[in-house]
């Protein structure tokens, strides 16, 4: 997830017919969306218009400041109080932080997205977004630089995917399938999702990323801010903490 210089299914899973390498709807669509959108602010609209757009539905932390700009009232008034905690995740800072955001959701997000289904698939994600929102503004109160960017659910995605690609059976385990059934093998818990070597690599290898990110700062994507790794880390842990509360298929043992 990049800031922009502006600082500067069911259980059943999909029908045996349907080709196992076709993304689900719900990421076709997503991904849509998100390119709709960046084409619109990148290109249709002025530069001032593209930067009042990122005030109203970017994530300010600003915004929940009493000494930000007293007496001024933000674009979006109250209600982006509300909404940008959500409507971040579909602003891009450019098209390679676009590209790469909708190249991970339609390698791990599909996954979870056949599993859970479209309004479970959404909610979760949602809930990721929203996650990565608010420990975002919980370490950078007051900060006047907007956050943009789908990675905080598409980590989320990931996390989540990660309760059961790696288990025996699944799409990435030792001994795995490569149809339908595949994203359906049972998940285990937290505990013992965590004792999984593949999942222990993965999350190592995975915060240790972010981590760097955060340490040296680094633009990304040809932006010109900040990766919000703060984040990631939100929307990451919220997926794999609330992947069971979603997830359609039994446990083992169950």
């Amino acid at each position: 997830m990049t800031v922009p210089d502006v600082r500067g299914s069911s259980p059943e899973g999909p029908p045996p017919s349907e080709p196992i390498f076709n993304l689900p709807s719900v990421i076709t669509w997503l991904a849509g969306i998100l390119i709709v959108v960046h084409v619109v602010s990148a290109v249709f609209l002025s530069r001032d218009a593209a930067f009042e757009l990122i005030i109203a539905f970017g994530f300010l932390p600003a915004r929940y400041s009493a000494d930000f700009l007293p007496g001024v009232a933000l674009p979006g008034g109250a209600g982006a109080d509300v909404w940008t905690f959500l409507t971040y995740a579909f602003l891009h800072g450019g098209w390679a932080h676009l590209f790469v955001n909708v190249l991970w959701m339609a390698v791990f997000g599909s996954a979870v997205a056949r599993r859970l289904g479209t309004v479970r698939f959404l909610v979760l994600s949602a809930l990721c977004a929203v996650s990565g929102a608010a420990l975002h503004l919980a370490l950078h109160f007051g900060e006047q630089v907007p956050m943009i960017g789908a990675s905080a659910a598409i980590s989320g995605q990931m996390a989540a995917a990660t309760r059961f690609v790696f288990q025996d059976g699944g799409p990435l385990g030792t001994f795995r399938r490569a149809d339908a059934a595949a994203y359906l093998v049972p998940a285990k818990g937290v505990i013992d999702s965590l004792a999984n070597p593949r999942v222990a690599m993965f999350l190592t290898v995975w915060f240790g990323i972010n981590l760097v990110f955060g340490l040296i700062s680094t633009p990304f994507g040809g932006a010109s801010g900040s990766v919000a790794w703060e984040a990631h880390i939100g929307g990451f842990v919220a997926g794999f903490a609330l992947f069971s509360l979603f997830d359609p298929v039994p446990r083992r043992g169950q």
